[in-house]
């Protein structure tokens, strides 16, 4: 598996996090989004109104993937709070040989049920439950890549990240959204290495990889 070529990536301080804007309501349609590419680029996930749901926006999504390279043939692959689905697509979408979509909402489930036979993503496995729980109980080093996105305000942040570290291939990376950025030292504590990070509003995302096993 390769990557292009890293740049250094000075490093990042904690920041607090800022509210995001009032949830209004819940379970109403307040939109959609789209897979940006690979076989099922322009399928559209509906965005549910649920309180701490907040998709992937395209940018970063884009950015993610043109930093993995964009093929990910034979890549396994889980989204442990997978929310409307729009990593764990786009990784299924760009060849993913296996993508586990771990969500604890009842109705986000089906809805990704539903997307998942939709486009006969037999790739694709839906199963509803505790997102760190799901990462604890998968061999270790067995994913090439972990998603993790977890609800802001949630204290799942470390324990997730342990586990996703466990859980990754030596050669393998992790995704990171928080609502700040996580620095060399902290993710050091939970067994990662910063690869690459960026920031779009009030979102932070990082790549990792697991600490020493890949270049600087």
């Amino acid at each position: 598996m390769k990557v292009s070529a890293v740049k250094p990536v000075r490093p990042a301080s904690r920041v607090p996090a800022k509210a995001g804007p009032p949830i209004q309501s819940r379970g109403k349609p307040r939109g959609e989004i789209r897979i940006i590419g690979g076989q099922y680029k322009r399928t559209k996930l509906p965005v549910p109104d649920k309180p701490g749901l907040r998709p992937t926006p395209d940018r970063v999504r884009e950015t993610l993937f043109n930093w993995l390279g964009q093929d990910l043939t034979g890549w396994r692959c889980v989204d442990a709070f997978a929310g409307t689905g729009a990593l764990g697509f786009e990784a299924a979408s760009r060849g993913a040989a296996e993508v586990l979509l771990c969500e604890q909402d009842a109705g986000l489930v089906v809805q990704l049920k539903s997307l998942q036979t939709k486009l006969q993503a037999g790739m694709v496995k839906v199963e509803r439950g505790d997102g760190v729980a799901a990462l604890r109980r998968l061999a270790p080093g067995s994913m090439q890549l972990v998603l993790l996105d977890p609800p802001f305000e949630s204290a799942l942040f470390e324990p997730a990240l342990k586990a996703a570290s466990q859980a990754v291939a030596d050669q393998g990376f992790v995704y990171l959204e928080a609502p700040q950025a996580w620095s060399p030292e902290a993710l050091a504590a939970c067994g990662l290495q910063l690869v690459r990070s960026g920031k779009a509003g009030m979102v932070h995302f990082h790549l990792l990889g697991k600490a020493g096993s890949l270049p600087g």
